[in-house]
């Protein structure tokens, strides 16, 4: 391996638990090494609904995209933090539906670069899929580079999708939030979903993770969560536990984590 690949390859890691990974490993994926598969397993002792919540964070990603893309209209689609592709990606969404629809992922993680490339081959002739390597707290880097993709004066959905619980300052998580939907038009739209802290079990559950090499994560309360949709109006049924976000199943339950589509005025 010779070029750009075998740099991101050399910083892999793979001896150390990457968050990225160990959710891929959650969600039934191979793109994991054994690191991560010890402590997401570690994880899983003290919190088995851990498995849950990654299924379910992909059902609220699939039902929110299909919400926008043939509900709302939207045609732009920036998801920040996307981690590795699996199966129903935002763009294979959002295109099932609007085939001209364009979408800009973002991650700084080396392996999600090198998988971007296979799904950026998936896009349908009539729209555009793209990636942006950046880090969230670089709002203003990935809004420029994502403005060579996405038309800024017409409505976007930004989505963070579980992922904002690895700053630990809510204040920075806002800010993050608002500078990014400052730059949006009206009729643009916040998805967000984080993992909350309603349980002892799920407390227990990010302490292992952290005890097992992993990036610590913070959870935050459901009224922390809100605080990130000020002045925005929320979707019904607003913000609630993922399984409950218009619920396939009737007899669905809610878990730790909770997540909400909002419009901006």
């Amino acid at each position: 391996m010779a070029g750009p690949d075998a740099e991101l390859a050399a910083k892999l890691e793979p001896e150390v638990p990457h968050a990225a990974r160990i959710w891929n490993y959650w969600m039934g994926g191979k793109d994991n090494f054994q690191s991560d598969r010890a402590a997401g397993d570690a994880v899983a002792e003290v919190y088995p609904e851990i498995v849950v919540m990654a299924q379910q964070s992909r059902r609220f990603l699939v039902q929110a995209v299909r919400y926008l893309a043939a509900d709302a209209g939207v045609r732009q689609f920036l998801d920040i933090g996307t981690g590795l592709p699996t199966m129903q990606n935002t763009h294979a969404v959002a295109q099932g539906i609007a085939p001209e629809s364009r979408i800009v992922y973002v991650d700084n993680d080396p392996m999600v670069l090198v998988h971007a490339r296979a799904l950026l081959a998936s896009t349908t002739s009539e729209g555009v899929t793209t990636y942006v390597h950046a880090d969230y707290h670089d709002p203003e880097k990935i809004l420029a580079e994502a403005a060579q993709t996405l038309d800024f004066d017409q409505p976007i959905a930004v989505m963070y999708m579980g992922v904002l619980g690895y700053e630990p300052d809510l204040a920075v998580v806002r800010s993050i939030v608002g500078r990014t939907m400052d730059a949006t038009t009206s009729g643009s739209h916040l998805v967000l979903w984080d993992g909350t802290n309603t349980s002892p079990a799920v407390v227990s559950g990010a302490e292992r993770l952290a005890e097992s090499g992993g990036v610590p994560y913070i959870l935050r309360s459901p009224e922390d969560l809100a605080s990130c949709f000020a002045e925005l109006t929320m979707v019904e049924p607003g913000l609630v536990p993922i399984p409950l976000w218009r619920p396939d199943d009737a007899d669905a339950e809610g878990i730790d984590a909770y997540g909400a589509v909002a419009r901006k005025p």
